[in-house]
């Protein structure tokens, strides 16, 4: 009888059985060799293992070629993988990592197999991302040595691994493999046995309600790519991911995740089985969301659905002066980037004395600027010369755009624009920059609501790339057209959308900030883990919890409340312990205390 393998010790997992030779186990394999374990690469097809082979020279050749490695290390990574197309090759592995296609019947049969080959001290890891490893353990003879190890795409560059374990595995076997990421240069989070784990289980949420704001003609591909990347900082936007990932896989791994949690969420939306069914699966199909140059390709080629070159043919307003309204640090920020863009621009607050106070903020700014020689001086103090501050609103009388950036409170804003109704120009477009709030409403608060839109620009102004554009059911062709020149000549990135909660950032971005919280809040994962999984599994810059107590836990239960009450799905209802901490005063950042403690300044 074999010893039981918590009274073991560790094992070293020198030798590793890779099953499943695709791009995934490929990746994985180069990653074991260089970090001196010896692989054999298993793969049903013989033409597979041979083109994974061909791969593998291709990569250690680029990195010989970069200087990451240097020719011997590459000769001696080389030889430390061998091939074949037998499971019996895994007779003397220390470890077998399965990442056969995501089937429980595929990879049910490997593990029954495998039973009878390996040694009774041999850890078997699933490298599945969207089935049980209960189940896949349970089905095993040996459930106490079965777990998941759930390496990322490209195993080569990315960091983080996922391990997990189910309610039958063996702590000594959890850290074995977590041993040996750390190993292999890797960052192991552990995590439990629910559908897509941490990362794609807040990855895959965000992108199904990509494909499905995509799929209601709400916004352009392009427009919700662009404002995921530039408003979020995404290396990649949703709809390229999945193109990236793969549509069907996607949809595998949200029916799994809708089968486990009924979240409609979750529920895949109907484009992704159209797009499946009809061979349309990303990059490795030629096509998906976008059309790519050739199968395998991530070159995108024009077709039907892309924008002309050179946009709208309507022709815009003449705009030569911009009101900015408000004394914050939005619009502060708001009233630089146009002074910068050279329009005159006249800033307007409740008092001389504090749109004196924003104009002062916006000249430390410039000096930042040129003390970090990304201007002269002479340009910062040209800027700084073209606004005018003010108490009154009566100075917005001969503007061509004005833009309010007072607090986000719908009446405040209703009387704002009853206001500009009043002083402005016929003809002056007037702009809100909410975030959350309808912009139809701030236009029927005025007799010419044809007039307004939105203009939501991010946190910093100065810095941040993008605009969200608004348009009402009310808004004149040439409204539009006017924001997008204005734009162009700010050197900002216009995104379309329409007048709905959230638009197309806060709409994605929030709700998958709230299901980070109910993770936490389930017990199922830390704080750190989560954050270090979005960092290392899906590039973010931020993890949700770093995020959520910069933005400030009141103005995201705020968003999300209105995301709630627009949408009605229970889903996108505020996790509870959000609406505890705010209630207990922990706002994040700006209090000291949020999901995280800070020092006081």
């Amino acid at each position: 009888m074999a010893t039981p393998l918590s009274h073991t010790p560790p094992s070293p997992l020198k030798s590793v059985a890779v099953v499943g030779f695709g791009t995934m186990g490929t990746g994985i394999a180069e990653v074991l060799a260089q970090a001196g374990r010896t692989v054999v690469g298993i793969d049903i097809s013989e033409a597979q293992a041979a083109r994974s082979l061909a791969a593998l020279q291709s990569s250690t050749a680029r990195a010989v070629e970069r200087g990451r490695l240097t020719e011997q290390e590459r000769t001696e990574l080389l030889s430390r993988i061998t091939t074949s197309t037998e499971l019996s090759a895994a007779a003397e592995a220390d470890l077998v990592i399965e990442v056969a296609p995501e089937s429980y019947e595929i990879k049910q049969q490997i593990f029954r197999e495998l039973d009878g080959i390996v040694r009774p001290e041999t850890i078997l890891a699933t490298g599945t991302n969207a089935l049980s490893v209960t189940r896949l353990a349970a089905d095993s003879a040996r459930p106490e040595r079965v777990l998941g190890m759930h390496f990322f795409n490209p195993a080569p560059k990315m960091k983080l691994v996922e391990i997990v374990s189910s309610v039958l595995t063996a702590p000594a076997a959890v850290t074995a493999v977590t041993d040996l990421a750390l190993d292999l240069g890797k960052e192991p989070v552990s995590v439990g046995d629910r559908p897509g784990f941490v990362a794609d289980g807040l990855l895959f949420g965000y992108l199904n309600q990509a494909a499905a704001m995509y799929e209601a003609k709400y916004a352009s591909r392009e427009d919700i790519d662009a404002a995921m990347r530039l408003g979020c900082g995404l290396p990649m936007g949703p709809l390229a991911l999945l193109d990236l990932i793969g549509i069907d896989t996607a949809r595998t791994v949200l029916e799994a995740m809708y089968a486990a949690s009924h979240d409609r969420l979750h529920a895949p939306a109907p484009i992704l089985k159209q797009l499946s069914e009809a061979g349309l699966t990303g990059r490795k199909a030629g096509r998906g969301f976008y059309t790519y140059e050739a199968p395998g390709s991530g070159k995108v080629v024009r077709d039907a659905l892309t924008p002309l070159e050179g946009g709208t043919l309507t022709e815009g307003r003449p705009v030569r002066s911009v009101g900015v309204a408000g004394s914050g640090t939005m619009a502060s920020g708001i009233a630089e980037v146009f002074a910068k863009g050279g329009y005159e621009v006249v800033l307007a607050a409740r008092s001389t004395e504090k749109a004196e106070a924003a104009k002062a903020r916006i000249g430390k700014s410039l000096q930042r600027s040129v003390d970090k020689g990304r201007m002269t001086a002479e340009a910062a103090a040209g800027t700084l010369a073209r606004i005018r501050p003010t108490g009154s609103y009566d100075d917005f009388a001969d503007v061509d755009l004005a833009v309010e950036a007072v607090a986000e409170d719908l009446e405040i804003k209703r009387q704002l624009f009853a206001t500009l109704d009043k002083v402005c120009k016929p003809g002056a477009v007037l702009a809100t920059t909410t975030s959350s709030l309808p912009v139809v409403a701030c236009a029927r608060a005025t007799s010419r609501p044809q007039d307004v839109i939105g203009m939501h620009f991010f946190n910093p102004a100065p810095a941040m790339k993008l605009v969200e554009v608004v348009r009402t059911v009310l808004t004149a062709d040439d409204v539009h057209a006017t924001v997008h020149e204005v734009c162009g000549k700010i050197r900002k990135h216009a995104v379309d959308c329409g007048d709905r909660a959230g638009f197309i950032v806060n709409a994605l971005l929030f709700p998958y900030l709230n299901n980070a919280i109910k993770m936490v809040q389930e017990h199922y994962a830390s704080l750190d883990d989560i954050d270090a999984a979005m960092k290392l599994g899906g590039g973010y810059p931020m993890g949700p919890f770093e995020l959520l107590d910069v933005v400030g836990l009141d103005v995201s239960l705020a968003i999300e409340k209105v995301l709630h009450r627009e949408f009605r799905d229970p889903g996108l209802a505020p996790a509870p312990l959000l609406e505890h901490l705010v209630a207990a005063g922990c706002l994040g950042r700006k209090t000291g205390r949020g999901f995280r403690e800070y020092a006081k300044r």
